[in-house]
């Protein structure tokens, strides 16, 4: 018992040091990119169709991100890879979803003159389908090919249950969701930011609780929360950087991969619930637009501004008015 309890203390403690270590280490890089962006300006553009709040915002740097993820890349290398391979997945899809974002934000800022904003939706969302996937394949096959899930869910209260084949689709459009779900979220000053810290902080402590129990997830989880916890303070209203496609991309596919591999992704609803109900608000806005458009020739919103925290955003300027 006294062992075990040692073996408990130290996996904590390790991963709270990596937490300490992450908060840290995105703290000085991310004064590093302010600066830079900066000095390149690399501001963010503001959509016409939003917000006239957020007009005050144009210029603010973005692809924040990159001091999240490369935090958690470099200490989880170091200190969270050697013998414990499975990590190598979560790295991939991080860095896989970070590429796809960053060039879209690099395509924003530099093709603002000409009106785009990075890639068409249908050219994204296909490189994000392509990418969780394969992700999900990984998750599924057995070893050596992947790290043999075998398509299992936790369900509270019930037990183990094996989804089989089905879990790859199901898998896969879970990674997209929640990756689109925190991009739609990451328009409000730490919104984004604050609600993936509380995300990892949950599922490093299930994963750590789990029967049996994912040290090497724990870590894992624990170094996001430290990390996503640093960039609160430079996005905190007045944000000095945004997060970006970059980032919110990322961050939320591998938080979607984090409750995929420890098998307890029917819980991500209820973690993520502000993820969920942006996106879901977003999707209604747009569906019942297009819905009454082509019903009565001219499109309806259900919200003033969609997603959700654009339309609560418009009603507390009106009653400040």
């Amino acid at each position: 018992m006294d062992m075990l309890r040692a073996v408990l203390v130290q996996d904590m403690a390790r991963a709270l040091l990596l937490a300490a270590a992450a908060f840290a280490l995105t703290l000085v890089v991310g004064g590093w990119w302010v600066r830079f962006a900066r000095k390149h300006k690399l501001g963010k553009q503001i959509r016409i169709e939003g917000p006239q709040s957020h007009m005050t915002k144009m210029g603010t740097p973005t692809m924040g991100g990159v001091m999240i993820v490369s935090t958690v890349v470099v200490l989880t290398v170091i200190f969270n890879l050697v013998d414990r391979w499975s990590m190598l997945l979560p790295l991939v899809v991080l860095l896989s979803f970070a590429v796809l974002g960053g060039v879209d934000d690099w395509l924003t800022l530099t093709k603002s003159r000409s009106k785009s904003y990075g890639f068409t939706v249908r050219y994204k969302f296909t490189l994000m389908l392509a990418i969780a996937f394969i992700a999900s394949l990984a998750l599924y096959l057995p070893p050596p090919f992947g790290l043999g899930h075998a398509g299992l869910v936790q369900i509270p209260f019930v037990g183990s249950r094996n989804f089989g084949p089905f879990f790859i689709p199901i898998a896969t459009l879970i990674i997209v969701f929640i990756s689109n779900a925190v991009n739609i979220t990451d328009g409000l000053d730490s919104l984004a930011g604050w609600n993936l810290t509380l995300a990892f902080a949950a599922y490093g402590v299930i994963t750590f609780l789990a029967e049996p129990r994912l040290t090497n997830l724990t870590a894992f989880c624990f170094t996001l929360v430290g990390a996503c916890a640093a960039f609160l303070w430079y996005n905190a209203h007045p944000a000095q950087v945004f997060m970006g496609d970059l980032g919110s991309l990322a961050l939320g596919a591998v938080l979607a991969l984090v409750a995929l591999q420890s098998q307890q992704w029917l819980l991500l609803p209820v973690i993520g619930v502000v993820f969920v109900v942006e996106a879901c608000s977003s999707m209604i806005q747009t569906g019942y637009f297009k819905w009454t458009k082509r019903r009565y020739g001219e499109g309806r919103r259900v919200f003033k501004m969609a997603p959700l925290h654009h339309h609560l955003n418009y009603w507390a300027g009106a009653n400040r008015r």
